[in-house]
Formats: C-alpha cells, structure tokens, sequence
C-alpha cells in the first residue's frame, strides 16, 4: 500500500534556512548511504564519489513506509543518480525524489554542500 508521507517536504537550494551540520565527509561511506536525524526526520545521506556529488532524501520508502532508504543500492538510471530501496526495489531520484519504476509518491530531496570537510544538508524550518 502506498502512502504519502507530509512530514517530509523537498527543499530547494533556495528554500534553505538552516544548514545541518551532518558529520565529516570521511565519516559517511563512498558508494552507499547513511542516515542522520533532524528534529523528527531521519534523512539518507549518499555520496557519489564518482561525480563527487553529494545527494539526500528522506530515509523514509514512501512504499511500505520503512525507514531504510539509507540502506539502498544507489546508482544511475539514464544519467539519473537514483536510489533503490532495499526491501521492494522502488527506485527515486535523488535530485528529483521521482519515483522512477512505479507509482510511488515522490521523496523528498534536500541540498547538500560541503565545507570545510564537513557535510551540510539544507533544510527549511
């Protein structure tokens, strides 16, 4: 059953009030997500070393509404960087939060930099 999931709303760059503090870029894997908590999100973090991009979404599978984004595959999908839930393979866009193989609800993404070696995700309080 698909349900949607309003606590979490996509921020764009310009949207930003509040850059968090994540964690060091050596502390998140190369390849593969982890997860943060922000007041009541939890929000997957992913980094593609590759592209040197940084990328994060809702840790929350609009799907069956697991939290376990932050565990998925991640890759591409026609230049797309995506990421695929572990538990039923739906896969999202991480720069779009469209769900890209079936009829899920989007996810939300949020902008991410990096300074100083440490990573920020961008949120709108």
């Amino acid at each position: 059953m698909t349900q949607s999931t309003p606590q979490y709303q996509t921020v764009s760059p310009e949207q930003v009030t509040t850059w968090f503090k994540a964690g060091r870029t050596n502390q998140f894997p190369i390849g593969a997500g982890a997860t943060i908590k922000y007041g009541d999100k939890q929000i997957a973090v992913f980094y593609f070393s590759r592209q040197d991009r940084w990328y994060a979404c809702q840790n929350l599978c609009p799907h069956k509404l697991e939290n376990v984004l932050g565990r998925g595959l991640i890759g591409e999908q026609d230049g797309i960087p995506k990421v695929a839930c572990p538990l039923h393979k739906k896969t999202f866009s991480l720069t779009t939060g469209e769900n890209l193989n079936g009829e899920c609800p989007p996810v939300a993404v949020y902008p991410v930099k990096v300074e100083d070696d440490y990573v920020y995700v961008g949120f709108a309080d």
